[in-house]
């Protein structure tokens, strides 16, 4: 393929989950995937597309206006529509305690400093507020820095109520408190809209255990702010490089390459391929995921996902190879994760940096090099071989019940009390 860094650059460009963009990306992969496999003459290898349905809405209107004064803000994505003027409140953590006594918050805007909690919108749902707030960034950064883009209302949220949101930065969110503002005008006017995402698959069959698969992902669409050179295009060119090497090489398994759409969304296209491709899970048993390398300045890492035997099975590999790496443990919020929920074993490999910010105007071509992207394919391209070449896989499939238990979790399928109480309540009815 080109070299590594020059189609990282390639890609380095702005393509959000649904849009025209990452169809473009969608169509540079699939071409590289179809130009490696004429070049090392592999007629039976052809890229194909995957395609899904995915949520949004287009935006016709968006502004928080004080006084006059227009706010910097994007919305929350279908979290419905508002048009009208709100009392400002701030709750700080919005904790239990902080919403003790407030009463009905009908008319209200509510400023929060995050929105990662479940329990902390059902509380301004059951408070009746008409609006909230977020704030994003420090009050030291400008507009631009704090890399303001819409994101959806996650349907965890949607499914306790609607409520209008907006994202601000910290800076207004700052100066609304101090000048004790009182009234803020809201204006949200969005339509909901189902465009078309892509997967792009390739597989390279096995020699004499084809029977037996390990899928290899990484996402290709980014964010809407900077070029997501980083996250992900880096893991993008890594997969095909690999993919390069394996089309020359194959492995005595089969391997299975998806470069994933609409993961930034919420692992959508990772979502898709393992609701699409049911059947073939039983057959994959190993997942290595790629998802931001090549970082000049930083350090290797793995995040394992699996039993304690995939855990040693790496910390053991790297010794032996003489590969530096950190390691995580856990549910990787990744392309990996729907394929850990079925039960299969999965290694994310990557490499980190504090030179750049994901999801922001700066994560930028600057931080990253041909030398240490090549580093981090190598060893890939080692350890993929090792274990796809194995008499008999390292690890076993199946999660350890707190991985289990992480990933109910993560994907949001953790009852609170009062469910448990209600189903259980259900129970001696029916009985």
């Amino acid at each position: 393929m080109k070299e590594l860094m020059e189609f990282v650059k390639a890609l380095s460009f702005v393509r959000t989950g649904g849009s025209a963009e990452e169809k473009k990306a969608a169509e540079l992969v699939m071409g590289e995937v179809n130009r490696i496999a004429e070049e090392t003459g592999r007629e039976d290898i052809r890229g194909e597309y995957m395609t899904f349905q995915i949520p949004d809405a287009k935006v016709n209107t968006c502004a928080v206006q004080v006084s006059g004064r227009e706010i910097p803000c994007v919305p929350f994505l279908r979290s419905g529509n508002i048009d009208r003027e709100c009392d400002l409140v701030y709750l700080d953590e919005a904790s239990d305690i902080d919403f003790a006594g407030v009463g009905d918050l009908e008319g209200k805007v509510v400023l929060l400093n995050k929105l990662t909690d479940k329990e902390v919108y059902k509380r301004l749902v059951e408070h009746k507020a008409s609006a909230f707030l977020v704030m994003q960034g420090k009050y030291y950064l400008s507009e631009k820095e704090v890399s303001l883009y819409a994101r959806r209302l996650r349907e965890h949220f949607t499914k306790i109520g609607m409520i209008p949101g907006f994202v601000i930065p910290a800076a207004d969110a700052l100066w609304m408190i101090q000048e004790e503002v009182e009234k803020v005008h809201l204006t949200l006017e969005q339509e909901e809209t189902e465009p078309e995402s892509q997967n792009v698959l390739a597989v390279i069959e096995g020699t004499d255990l084809k029977e037996e698969s390990i899928v290899l992902t990484a996402h290709y669409d980014s964010v809407p702010v900077g070029t997501g050179s980083w996250d992900n295009a880096t893991g993008t060119t890594a997969l095909l490089a690999i993919f390069r090497h394996f089309a020359a090489h194959p492995a005595r398994r089969t391997l299975r390459f998806v470069w994933c759409g609409s993961e930034e969304l919420g692992l959508l296209g990772s979502k898709a391929y393992v609701e699409q491709k049911e059947e073939l899970l039983e057959k994959i048993g190993f997942c290595f995921n790629f998802d931001m390398c090549g970082t000049v300045l930083g350090a290797n890492k793995i995040i394992v996902t699996g039993e304690k035997e995939l855990q040693t099975f790496a910390e053991q590999y790297c010794k032996i190879t003489g590969y530096s790496a950190q390691f995580g443990y856990g549910v990787h919020s990744s392309d990996s994760a729907p394929f850990c929920d079925k039960g299969i074993p999965a290694l994310g490999l990557s490499r980190e940096t504090s030179t750049a910010v994901i999801h922001t105007i700066h994560d930028l071509l600057p931080a990253l090099s041909e030398k240490a992207m090549g580093r981090n394919v190598e060893f890939a391209v080692r350890m993929i071989g090792d274990v796809a070449n194995a008499a008999v896989l390292p690890v076993k499939k199946g999660m350890p019940e707190d991985t289990r238990k992480e990933l109910d979790k993560y994907f949001h399928r953790e009852e609170t009390d009062k469910e448990k109480s209600d189903k259980k309540e259900d129970g001696k009815t029916e009985k």
